[in-house]
């Protein structure tokens, strides 16, 4: 790095801000990926309406990310939004109970996921309205409506996945089985 703050290759160095928006950008690649994964699997179902409409809200919030980045000048990198994909495929393999079908806790865990996910997005937002007080590049009236939205979101996620655990716990209990 040279004394003006560049790679030697002329490329400056990522700011912090940049970085941190590219870590959320990629974990709401693999979020997407979750809610729509999740929402495919209840399409027939009372859960599927609620995870698909929560799915193109988390897509359109992705993308109002993308189009912040772009009011900043934070370039996407793709590398990373790579990384978040193999990240959400990953976290389908782990132990449910079951080898080769869909458990019931699989239901448990992926909500939960996802309220955790939505949690960190919303944490974003709150880091932009900090921003948004000294930058005039981002409208703090959308960021409010994201923060809003965030906690909708968290709401409805934590409502679902209260119901489900109940239903799947106490299924479970009735039955008297015990996963493998």
């Amino acid at each position: 790095m040279n004394s003006s703050g560049e790679h030697p290759a002329g490329r400056a160095r990522p700011s912090f801000l940049g970085i941190y928006l590219n870590d959320h950008l990629a974990g709401a690649g693999g979020g997407v990926e979750l809610f729509r994964r999740a929402a495919r699997a209840h399409r027939d179902d009372a859960l599927g309406p609620p995870l698909e409409a929560l799915a193109k809200e988390v897509a359109a919030d992705r993308e109002s990310l993308r189009a912040l980045m772009a009011a900043l000048g934070v370039p996407a990198k793709r590398t990373r939004m790579a990384a978040g994909w193999v990240a959400e495929k990953a976290g389908r393999l782990k132990l449910n109970g079951r080898l080769l079908s869909r458990s019931p806790l699989s239901d448990v865990l992926e909500l939960e996921a996802m309220r955790l996910g939505v949690e960190g997005k919303a944490a974003c937002w709150r880091s932009l309205r900090a921003v948004a007080r000294t930058d005039p590049r981002i409208e703090s009236s959308h960021i409010e409506e994201l923060i809003h939205r965030a906690e909708r979101q968290i709401s409805t996620l934590e409502t679902i996945r209260g119901n489900r655990a109940a239903q799947v716990f106490t299924q479970g209990a009735r039955a008297g089985s015990r996963p493998a």
